[in-house]
């Protein structure tokens, strides 16, 4: 009897192979089911939209403090901002974790975009990444945006760089 015993102590390696792979299994179902990619640019969405509010808040500071006009629409609008004491310091560069978006590219600087038109309203934008942002848009791009001229910030959906005005949700 006591030889039965000694020989029935731990598992067989087929045992634990098993084992490891069932475990192996389940960590892959778990990982496809969080999709880390996406759980960053859903992070990196709620980034940009976050500083974008703040940069809304400058755009609206300078505009008050310099006789109702906004910053000149050129490739250096933040250190404008920045320079007249409007914003401490500019925001850090976009980055982009999904492969085949790119950022905005109209007066952009560090990945942040900002227009004008001729009656002197602004809008400032950034480029979305998320799915979860893209499946807002029938067609296009999402890009969240503050537009002075409707005095809100909003997702618009658009093939290129929307432009002041364009209403919110909709395709341009």
């Amino acid at each position: 009897m006591k030889k039965l015993l000694k020989n029935q102590k731990g598992f067989t390696l087929i045992e634990l192979l098993v084992v490891i792979v069932v475990l192996g299994v389940l960590a892959t179902v778990i990982i496809i089911a969080i999709n880390p990619l996406e759980q960053i640019a859903r992070a990196r969405d709620g980034g940009r939209k976050t500083t974008l509010s703040q940069l809304q808040s400058a755009v609206q500071a300078y505009y008050t403090s310099h006789s109702a006009v906004y910053p000149t629409a050129n490739a250096t609008w933040l250190t404008t901002l920045q320079s007249s004491g409007e914003l401490k310091s500019p925001p850090a560069a976009t980055t982009y974790t999904i492969s085949g978006t790119g950022a905005c590219t109209t007066n952009a600087q560090n990945g942040w975009c900002y227009t004008t038109n001729a009656n002197g309203e602004a809008s400032v934008f950034v480029r979305l990444e998320s799915s979860s942002e893209k499946s807002k848009c029938a067609a296009g791009n999402p890009y969240f945006v503050f537009d002075s001229s409707l005095n809100q910030s909003c997702i618009v959906c658009s093939l290129a760089d929307p432009t002041v005005g364009t209403a919110c949700n909709a395709t341009q």
